[in-house]
């Protein structure tokens, strides 16, 4: 019984009417399920309205909103995504999410663990999803690995594992200076690699950016004459960076040739597979990923091709010792134990940089065990045979120009326009591809090859079907001709 002399305690965080806060989730629960069940319908991409924008644009509130209130602001923010739930959605390299995995988002923020150590659920969930990777892309049971929010961390955490090996693990004390350590990936490599290096400390002018053949592969040769010539100069190479699936175009670099190198030159061998790595799951292209078995460390996202909700990365390192020994450091507050909660050793904070890491591998490991292998492999063949089916459109038709053979998932073209000079044809594409934005039709995106502008159509999207690659090019038709009329 409650002593009334004593003050009342001050509310807490909880709800204080647990029924009609069960009933406002509920509501905001269906709001999210409608929202995906239509995905394949309405526009792609919605712009935020001004008045939403105000909305989020008030001073810091002293005194909180009503939680049925709160509900309805954030359900009013469900139109306005990127836009990669709709199968239109061509632009950037963006997975399209499940409904599935709003399951596993409620069951991770209900546990709301911290992932960097301790002994407790989630790293368990974590160990079985690195297992299943290591299976995925034959790495030794050995090998280590761990989720992160996306391969630009996974990169990050792979090189400065690269880096430390390479330098006996020194650098972690007594840092990079002096060292003149250099690497290599293709030109067509992802902004991230660079990026690494310069975070690593190495600066981005030590990635060597080597250039591609017509296929947009890595030369092997120009590598070889880039290592001799660096190691003439003094240099340490320490480094070559495969990419599987380009951004640009969905080329894979040889990766067995690069591996070959590596091992002849000495080189820790590093695989780029943001998303081309996943198309091991599909039988049909399962063979051209082969070599990534070779690799000593791959990154790559589950939020991409296998179509978990954003975010999740996750970086595989060979040898598990070289990986712990780069990011380990347990000073007495988080020494380990046998027993208890300090239990549960080694803690994924000993493989990258964060303590504090949410319970991203609940939902990877829902997506694998719901859907299995198979399917989730079939979704990625599917893709594939419709970029195919795009490219077989586009290359016999007068009115479209094919820029790159769709190799993968993507496929790069053009409308063509008589009597204009390439500036402004590229013009034209770039204003045909931001008014599909702006109608909501679709969302491609725009790249360079070879210094022409490309409309890109990037199919990493199961609910795709071939009849919106149908309407893209009537639409890009129609817009074309609307832009050239004017």
């Amino acid at each position: 019984m409650t002593d009334p002399k004593l003050p009342a305690a001050p509310p807490g965080l909880d709800p204080e009417d647990w029924p009609a806060f069960r009933a406002t989730a509920h509501r905001l629960l269906d709001a999210a399920l409608d929202k995906m069940e239509a995905a394949r319908e309405g526009r792609v991409w919605t712009p935020f309205p001004p008045e939403m924008k105000a909305a989020f644009s008030q001073p810091l509130p002293a005194q909180g909103q009503d939680e049925a209130d709160l509900a309805s602001q954030l359900a009013a923010l469900l139109p306005y995504g990127v836009g990669n739930t709709h199968p239109r959605f061509f632009g950037w390299v963006h997975g399209s999410g499940t409904p599935q995995n709003l399951l596993a988002e409620i069951v991770a923020s209900a546990l709301n663990a911290n992932a960097g150590g301790r002994d407790h659920g989630a790293i368990y969930v974590e160990r079985q999803v690195i297992s299943w990777c290591r299976q995925l892309f034959g790495f030794p049971e050995t090998a280590s690995g761990i989720l992160v929010s996306g391969t630009s961390l996974a990169t990050v955490i792979a090189l400065k594992t690269a880096r430390d090996a390479r330098l006996e693990f020194r650098s972690r004390k007594e840092g990079v200076e002096g060292a003149r350590l250099v690497g290599y990936a293709s030109a067509e490599a992802h902004a991230c690699n660079p990026r690494a290096f310069d975070i690593i400390g190495l600066g981005s002018d030590a990635l060597r950016r080597i250039p591609v053949n017509d296929a947009f592969q890595m030369d092997t040769g120009a590598l070889r004459a880039a290592i001799r010539a660096d190691r003439e100069a003094g240099l340490t190479p320490f480094l070559v960076i495969g990419t599987a699936g380009t951004v640009n175009t969905g080329s894979t670099d040889p990766l067995a040739e690069l591996s070959a190198i590596a091992k002849e030159e000495g080189l820790w061998f590093h695989v780029d597979g943001a998303f081309g790595a996943l198309a091991r799951l599909s039988p049909k292209h399962a063979e051209r990923y082969r070599a990534i078995e070779q690799a000593d460390s791959l990154a790559f996202d589950f939020h991409k091709w296998m179509h978990v909700n954003y975010d999740a990365g996750c970086v595989l390192v060979r040898e598990e010792p070289h990986h712990r020994h780069a990011f380990s450091d347990r000073p007495d507050y988080l020494k380990g134990a046998a027993r208890g909660i300090a239990a549960g050793n080694p803690w994924p904070v000993e493989y990258g940089p964060e303590l504090s890491r949410g319970f991203r591998a609940l939902k990877v490991w829902s997506q694998i065990a719901g859907f299995g292998t198979e399917r989730l492999g079939a979704a990625i063949a599917r893709n594939c045979d419709q970029a195919a089916y795009l490219s077989s459109k586009v290359a016999p038709d007068p009115r479209f120009e094919l820029l790159a053979p769709a190799r993968l998932n993507i496929c790069c073209f053009r409308l063509k326009a008589d009597g204009l000079d390439e500036a402004a044809l590229g013009a034209l594409n770039e204003e045909i591809v931001i008014r599909l934005q702006e109608s909501g039709i679709a969302a491609p995106s725009t790249t360079k090859l070879k210094g022409r502008t490309a409309i890109r159509v990037n199919l990493t999207n199961h609910r795709t079907q071939e009849s919106d690659l149908d309407l893209l090019l009537t639409e890009i038709v129609r817009i074309g001709g609307a832009v050239l009329a004017a």
